[in-house]
């Protein structure tokens, strides 16, 4: 018994049968997908696919991200200090790369046949995969395992890998759906008086604004709208990694179909605002937005973006919502908890590994919030 790995540089090279074994069990790991990552790719990126094979068998499959620092600004805000901070930052990490999904928050990275192999032979073969790119496409300044839960990353916690710095940036807010949810009136029947009220008047406040699902040929002839409103909340962050493509959405419409849903808000059949979902099985992950920043506090457009992703998953189903890790905050006011994920980072410097506890959060600022309590 013997395993073997491959990788894959387009997805036209991948195995006839991978969705069956690896993408039906994780859309962000499916064909469809990777194929979008193909031709529609941030443009400091680059993707390569691994296949795991167990005596020419295939048992699991991973996705791996080059990221080049050399000419992208991570820090947008406070252009003087940022410009400090971008240049050490090139300086320690000219190009990372990422065994996971830098786009994604959550553990997108991999997936295995459980039936084929048990976790512990499953990190002794991503180690395998990491040394084969490192080796065979391109060595980085940095490398990066990404988003794992604490009962996976302890797998973690041996010799092997004692090189590596374990991280924990901001925690993943997801809201878990309970059964008794049978439409939005009921979630917010669970709310306390003050945020059911909180709720009820952001939604009073969309009063005219036209709300409605967007197919492929209104996204197509809208892209340019949602690529401005998308940079107006992106350019907003603190710390970007990357800038989406402008075709990002157009190609993800187009290769996920029902996969992958846009909600546009229209004032005056002008788009002022839209979200995306991922329907993931049974969970659905929430991916990139963006709003006209000027309407964006009188009428609480992120908010009742919030509050309708809340609405669809219940009405569809769906057991839980992955919000990512940004604007906790305010998650947490419409019910999603923050679920601590961990990564790993080695720097190909020893004497960098050295101070990596010391770099790391200045490199990857943390923000302090506030949890709130929504339920009663």
């Amino acid at each position: 018994m013997s395993y073997n790995l491959k990788i894959y540089s387009t997805v036209s090279d991948l195995p006839e049968y991978w969705n069956t074994v690896i993408g039906n069990h994780n859309i962000m790991l499916s064909k469809e997908y990777f194929h979008v990552l193909e031709v529609s790719s941030p443009q400091n990126m680059r993707c390569y696919f691994v296949g795991f094979f167990l005596d020419n068998e295939l048992i699991g499959g991973a996705l791996f991200q080059y990221l080049d620092f050399q000419y992208h600004s991570t820090f947008q805000k406070n252009q003087v200090w940022c410009s400090i901070r971008n240049f050490f930052g090139r300086q320690f990490s000219k190009d990372v790369m990422i065994l996971g999904n830098n786009m994604l928050t959550g553990q997108n990275g991999f997936y295995f046949d459980s039936s084929k192999i048990n976790l512990e032979q499953v990190v002794p073969l991503l180690d395998k995969a990491v040394c084969k790119m490192q080796k065979e496409i391109r060595k980085t300044s940095l490398i990066i395992y990404k988003d794992y839960q604490s009962n996976f990353v302890t797998y973690f916690n041996d010799k092997a890998h004692q090189a590596y710095f374990k991280f924990s940036v901001q925690p993943t807010m997801i809201l878990k759906l309970r059964k008794q949810w049978l439409n939005f009136e009921d979630y917010l029947n669970d709310f306390s008086t003050k945020y059911r009220t909180r709720a009820k008047s952001a939604k009073k406040k969309l009063q005219g604004i036209e709300k409605r699902e967007l197919h492929l040929r209104e996204v197509k002839k809208l892209q340019k709208e949602m690529n401005f409103l998308y940079q107006n909340v992106a350019e907003n962050a603190p710390f970007n990694t990357f800038f989406l493509a402008e075709n990002h959405f157009e190609m993800m419409k187009e290769n996920l179909k029902d996969n992958f849903k846009i909600f546009g808000y229209f004032s005056e059949q002008k788009l002022i605002g839209f979200y995306t979902l991922i329907l993931n099985n049974e969970d659905i992950d929430t991916y990139f937005l963006g709003y006209n920043k000027e309407l964006q506090k009188e009428k609480q457009l992120y908010l009742n973006m919030l509050l309708d992703m809340v609405d669809f998953s219940i009405h569809h189903q769906f057991k839980r919502i992955i919000f990512g890790r940004t604007a906790l905050e305010i998650k947490s006011t419409i019910g999603a908890e923050p679920v601590e994920i961990f990564g790993l980072i080695k720097h190909k410097s020893f004497l960098a590994n050295q101070f990596m506890k010391n770099i790391f959060p200045s490199l990857s600022p943390k923000t302090e919030w506030i949890q709130r309590k929504p339920f009663k």
